[in-house]
């Protein structure tokens, strides 16, 4: 097993199967009465979050607890990075308290990285800017695998704006790595251009001047880019929609939220046109009506509810594999 988990790229298929198994088993400790294991006893888990977040916070602070382990909770805002402490000078304060494992949320792209240098414990990367957030792609491999059954074979079509999305990066890596097909679709000014360029796929449109291509791509030989959604969906097992990030935009990407809409956005009639044994994902938090509908985020083929299910039990696999399970 890896000592940390930074990007999708760090796992290879037999790992992540590994990982995808424990979790199947830790997902049956939520079926009992007493939803703990003492496989973590005697561990910290520190959650080191310089953003805001409700699902993936709680989430690993479930994880950590049901494995007995002890969780501190550190927040930027109120803590002495108001006052101007680095992540280096942070990182070593937590080194001094005995973390043995960092869950880091950072807006800046590469800071996970960073902090792996700097502490002894495992590190494990909860998004970092528009780079990289991988326990999310695992928890949504293995909930494309409980509902379909597998994971090779498949063709999983990720909808919206890839250009900002760190949840699309660690997903192209894993799924292409577990032998699923990766479609990117999207406005041309929100897919990444070089990734556009490799895809072998020139955007129909010119790309308005101070758009920038966003950071370097992942590419991958069974990765495609189409900027039609309709022509994608009767052919795909897994639709994958993604959040707009207008806070991280700071320029016009597309003309309006309606425009959008229309033409990227999953409604009854487009999910209508998936094949009958085909599923809606969505990372969350939704857009409710701009990237996708409540008649379809409500349908018996959403799998939001369970992605976030499936996440305690992923990230339960993940810590115990790093710090219990992991013999370093």
């Amino acid at each position: 097993m890896i000592r940390h988990l930074l990007s999708g790229a760090d796992l290879d298929a037999d790992t992540a199967t590994q990982i995808l198994d424990t979790a199947a088993e830790m997902a049956t400790v939520a079926g009992r009465e007493v939803k703990k294991l003492p496989a973590l006893r005697g561990r910290t888990v520190v959650n080191l979050f310089y953003e805001d977040s409700t699902r993936t916070r709680i989430s690993f602070e479930a994880a950590a607890k049901r494995l007995s382990a002890d969780v501190i909770n550190f927040s930027a805002k109120g803590s002495s990075v108001t006052k101007g402490e680095s992540l280096k000078d942070t990182a070593l304060t937590l080194q001094a308290m005995g973390a043995d494992a960092v869950v880091v949320r950072h807006p800046a792209s590469g800071a996970p990285h960073r902090l792996a240098n700097w502490v002894d414990g495992s590190v494990v990367n909860a998004g970092d800017g528009t780079h990289e957030h991988p326990t999310q792609a695992l928890l949504d491999a293995y909930t494309m695998r409980s509902r379909l059954g597998r994971l090779a074979g498949l063709h999983v079509a990720i909808v919206g704006d890839v250009l900002h999305s760190r949840v699309a990066r660690s997903n192209v890596l894993l799924l292409s790595t577990l032998g699923a097909k990766v479609t990117l679709v999207g406005p041309p000014t929100l897919i990444p251009v070089d990734w556009a360029a490799r895809a072998g796929v020139a955007p129909p449109v010119t790309v308005p001047p101070g758009v920038h291509a966003g950071p370097a791509a992942v590419s991958h030989p069974d990765t495609d880019v189409c900027y039609d959604l309709d022509a994608v969906l009767p052919g795909v097992d897994v639709v994958m929609m993604l959040r707009v990030q207008r806070e991280r935009m700071n320029d016009s990407y597309f003309p309006s939220a309606r425009e959008y809409t229309r033409r990227y956005g999953l409604d009854g009639p487009r999910m209508r046109r998936l094949p009958e044994h085909a599923v809606v994902m969505h990372p969350g938090p939704m857009n409710r009506g701009m990237e996708i509908t409540p008649e379809v985020a409500d349908s018996p083929r959403s799998t939001i509810v369970e992605q976030v299910a499936n996440g305690v039990s992923v990230r339960m696999a993940v810590l115990y594999l790093l710090l219990g399970g992991n013999n370093r």
